[in-house]
């Protein structure tokens, strides 16, 4: 049987096309089909290493694990980092390539092209079937030219394309028919029907609109995804919403749970780090916003990051430095995670100009090192244990930077290549290039323990993100049309669901 692809393409951004993509694959998985996900081109700072060596997207890390296979550079095989307002780190097939600015890269798309048709090729040779995300909305007509991400791509496969529009953000009707009326003749026949996500309400209300859009395009709905709150899925990119953190007169979170803060940067990457804290019953957990001042709490962490210089110098236009003084000297603890680990030592260098302009900056200065940014990045997956109580870890790394210095002397982390990270003298300042610190459930019950939290509960990150996977495969079941998604695919029709005639 051939390998069919279908692609879900979103009428706004966060429309909740990786949440669709990521539900089928899993649903497909139910079905007993051989499924991959595929994203042509991602834009996203929250990134995952994959099983050949390469740097993919997170979202499409996670879309693999809805199609329980190991996550493969094929499967995103263009990614962009933006590391200022005007360019990106451009990665092609798992490997930066290095960076371009968005007019070069508009030029470059022809190359990249080629890349996105060579990846989809190897999995339609692996797969019975392939689910594709588009990028943005395919409405984005400035950019129509050279389009790899989102028509451009399905007319080259030949592919019908879902169209999905989120109804919570308003305005859902005018989104569907005004993305189709902003479409050539050819990509609006390959526009197989909508979904419409993040509905609450009475479905009976919402009727006679969906009467309205089949008539008035001709396209059928397929369904209507209800808003589910309490989803455990890494963000593809965007942080969650940044409110403010409550006030109190002290460190100790409300109800005895532990305060955790951590800097929105303006370049932060992988805050998917953070994940496992935000979903942790004693954690009170908050990102702070630019101009936000920063309140006390009892652990701080400095997040990655895609542009460290320039993060550091927000940081401290931002007073954080002084903060964190404060926050130190009355026994606080500080974690730094990559980009923020190389912010805690004496300097920090950029002698090629990986991450902006050629030159030194003076970092935070409490741990007795120096990084050097290199061409090449570290990318692997690892795992080992904690140092202080050898709790077992699991993550992995993607930096740029190797540091030195007497700080590294005292690791923080012991993983199969070797020793990893610092920890201060005085025991209250951690920093580790490894992502996913906190995800493996013994080393969130040891850094929670070493942060003032007692009597940790056990919580099982992964444990909950695989309930979500499940239940979003329930709600295809549940709110979708699976016989006419089965057509789509040119899957059989079984004795449970009859195909669409």
């Amino acid at each position: 049987m051939k390998t069919r692809t279908l692609m879900v393409q979103g009428a706004t951004s966060d429309a909740g096309k990786s949440l669709l993509v990521t539900a089928l694959c899993r649903w497909l998985v139910r079905q007993g089909v051989r499924v991959a996900p595929f994203k042509p081109q991602n834009m996203a700072l929250n990134s995952a290493v994959t099983e050949d060596g390469g740097e993919i997207g997170r979202a499409q890390a996670v879309q693999a694990a809805a199609c329980r296979i190991a996550a493969h550079t094929d499967t995103n095989p263009v990614l962009l980092k933006p590391n200022s307002d005007t360019g990106a780190q451009v990665i092609i097939h798992g490997r930066a390539i290095g960076n371009r600015s968005a007019r070069d890269y508009h030029d470059y798309k022809l190359v990249a092209r080629e890349a996105v048709l060579q990846s989809h090729a190897r999995l339609a040779a692996r797969y019975q079937a392939i689910v594709a995300e588009g990028a943005g909305s395919p409405a984005e007509i400035n950019l129509r030219a050279n389009d790899i991400a989102n028509m451009g791509f399905a007319e080259a496969v030949d592919c019908p394309v879902v169209l999905i529009a989120d109804i919570d953000r308003g305005g859902v009707f005018a989104h569907l028919v005004g993305t189709l009326a902003l479409l050539s003749a050819s990509e609006r026949g390959r526009v197989a029907g909508f979904v419409i996500n993040r509905f609450r309400g009475d479905l009976s209300l919402l009727q006679p609109g969906l009467d309205w859009l089949v008539q008035e395009t001709g396209k059928p709905v397929l369904g209507v995804l209800p808003y589910l709150h309490g989803l455990h899925l890494d963000a593809e990119d965007a942080l969650p919403a940044l409110l403010p953190f409550p006030a109190s007169g002290g460190g100790a979170g409300e109800e005895g749970k532990l305060r955790v803060i951590v800097p929105a940067l303006p370049r932060i990457s992988n805050h998917t780090d953070f994940d496992a804290l935000r979903a942790h019953p004693q954690i009170e957990f908050h990102f702070i916003a630019p101009g936000e001042k920063p309140p006390a709490a009892d652990l701080v962490i400095l997040p990655g990051s895609k542009n460290v210089r320039a993060d550091l110098d927000f940081l401290r236009t931002q007073d954080w430095e002084k903060h964190l003084l404060h926050h130190l000297r009355y026994g606080g603890k500080l974690i730094g995670i990559c980009g923020g680990f190389q912010m805690l030592g004496r300097w920090l260098h950029d002698p090629y100009g990986v991450e902006g302009a050629v030159g030194s900056s003076a970092g935070l200065g409490w741990l007795d090192m120096e990084t050097t940014l290199q061409r090449d990045k570290q990318l692997r997956n690892c795992s080992g244990k904690l140092a202080f109580d050898n709790a077992p870890v699991k993550g992995y790394e993607i930096h740029a930077g190797t540091s030195s210095g007497a700080a590294l002397m005292r690791p923080a982390l012991w993983l199969e290549h070797g020793a990893d990270g610092a920890m201060s003298e005085d025991g209250q300042i951690l920093g580790t290039y490894l992502h996913g610190l906190f995800d493996a459930p013994a080393a969130c019950t040891s850094l929670l323990s070493w942060a003032g939290l007692r009597d940790v509960a056990a919580s099982d990150y992964f444990a909950l993100r695989e309930a979500t996977l499940e239940r979003l495969a329930d709600m295809v079941e549940q709110h979708l049309d699976t016989a006419h998604l089965r057509q789509l695919l040119d899957l059989p029709c079984t004795e449970e669901v009859l195909c669409a005639p």
